[in-house]
């Protein structure tokens, strides 16, 4: 069962939530966006525009209020002003930060702002990491289940209480496990060239979780899938997802990656090593999610693109293929 905000409920609980909490310095929240975890209303709060933001999962709005309150310059992040509960639904409201979603730009104007990303990737990186510990997607209060990177990624292969069932869904499916467990085997075979680093990944860049004005990141949203590990995994989200986006074809992101590696240092170590382990880990990331939520045409074009690296040797970079670009 889906954990997704049901789309008819949130609309008349948004309003009650905000006469109840605001009264008449508020206006009525009216809808601006839903994404995977939760549904976002446009309104002003004593005359200042602010978004309302409605979900199932409350630790996603906390840590949204952990980051943005450790966020160092370079990395725009809205702040948090109010964050509750109303029945079982979790609440936050955030200032509002105008611009347009990075997913939305054109070939041209995703060219224009990918310098200000990854320097925003650079910011990200550097936030404090004093009085946390562990690797891997942490909770609010800064802790980890794991003791090593490279544990972290490997439990991919299990289950979550937020994305159940999808085993046993792909068992039965016409791709089985073995994509899966192919990709397992090849990430293992990876682990050694994993540094130990602990450093802040946002974990789901794209998604419309970056907003661009002028040329310039102006917000990073959403960080309830962040991280602590190795920040090349960034580096290697928008890596795998840029060949999705067709009209961006024409933009070579690895390139501009390198450059500005070469720009701001030299490159990192067993760059190829790190960057292919981290590409299979999303990828089958992806399919878990896929398949819990029965979106098969997107399961098959992710089990193409694991299988394909895990084929691959490190380097060989299969998702900039035509085919895999097409879907």
């Amino acid at each position: 069962m889906s954990n997704e905000p049901a789309p008819d409920a949130l609309p008349d609980l948004a309003r009650r939530l905000v006469r109840t909490s605001f009264g008449a310095r508020a206006t009525e929240p009216q809808p601006l966006a839903a994404g995977a975890w939760s549904q976002a209303f446009e309104l002003r709060i004593d005359g200042a525009e602010a978004v309302l933001r409605i979900g199932a999962h409350g630790s996603d709005f906390a840590k949204d209020e952990v980051v943005a309150r450790a966020a160092v310059p370079g990395l725009p992040v809205p702040p948090v002003l109010a964050r509750g509960a109303i029945g079982s639904w979790h609440y936050a409201v955030s200032a509002r930060v105008h611009g347009t979603a990075f997913d939305d730009l054109s070939a041209a104007d995703a060219e224009l702002t990918l310098p200000s990303l990854l320097t925003t990737l650079d910011a990200v990186g550097k936030i404090d990491l004093a009085g946390t510990a562990g690797y891997g997607i942490w909770t609010p209060n800064g802790q980890t289940p794991y003791n090593s990177w490279a544990e972290a990624l490997l439990a991919i292969g299990t289950e979550t209480s937020r994305v159940p069932g999808w085993r046993a869904a792909l068992t039965d499916s016409e791709f089985g496990l073995e994509p899966v467990e192919m990709g397992l085997a090849t990430l293992a075979s990876l682990t050694t060239y994993l540094p130990d680093e602990r450093r802040m990944i946002h974990g789901d860049l794209l998604s419309r979780n970056v907003l661009a004005a002028h040329g310039t990141v102006a917000a990073v949203l959403d960080w309830g899938n962040a991280l602590y590990g190795d920040s090349l995994y960034d580096a290697a989200w928008l890596i795998y997802w840029w060949p999705w986006y067709p009209r961006w074809r024409g933009v070579d992101v690895y390139a501009a990656l390198q450059d500005h590696w070469r720009t701001t240092g030299p490159l990192p170590a067993h760059l190829h090593e790190r960057l292919h382990a981290y590409l299979i880990h999303i990828g089958l990331d992806a399919i878990a999610y896929c398949t819990f939520q029965r979106r098969w045409d997107e399961v098959q074009a992710n089990i193409d693109i694991v299988t394909a690296l895990a084929r691959s040797a490190p380097g060989d970079y299969a998702l900039n293929s035509p085919t895999i670009r097409s879907t």
